[in-house]
């Protein structure tokens, strides 16, 4: 899983980025680390910290992907941390985030 800048627990590295993995942007029904849509992870007693993106601003689903994220990371903690996500804008995505498979299904 490349892109995604990750701190904290090692122990936690791989189940918290395979849950991503499997979190799926509706619109597109690609997963949103193949889109490019992670920035960072940060993992700590305190809680999980996600940084991400949506293609557009004006991305319709944001709520729910923020929902499907703090779920799906939820599910594979040891404790019940709270997880949060923030949507940045800056840097914007673009479609050089996306991975081989991402781009293969699109057609780019």
């Amino acid at each position: 899983m490349t892109g995604i800048d990750y701190a904290g627990e090692e122990t936690l590295r791989e189940p918290v980025l395979e849950a991503l993995a499997g979190v799926v942007d509706p619109e597109l029904s690609l997963g949103i680390v193949d889109i490019g849509l992670v920035y960072t992870v940060r993992v700590a007693p305190e809680g999980v910290h996600v940084t991400m993106t949506m293609t557009s601003p004006a991305c319709p689903v944001t709520d729910v992907m923020a929902d499907d994220v703090e779920r799906a990371i939820g599910a594979v903690l040891p404790d019940d941390r709270p997880v949060s996500v923030e949507f940045v804008w800056d840097p914007p995505w673009t479609p050089e985030r996306m991975s081989g498979v991402a781009r293969d299904v699109m057609g780019w």
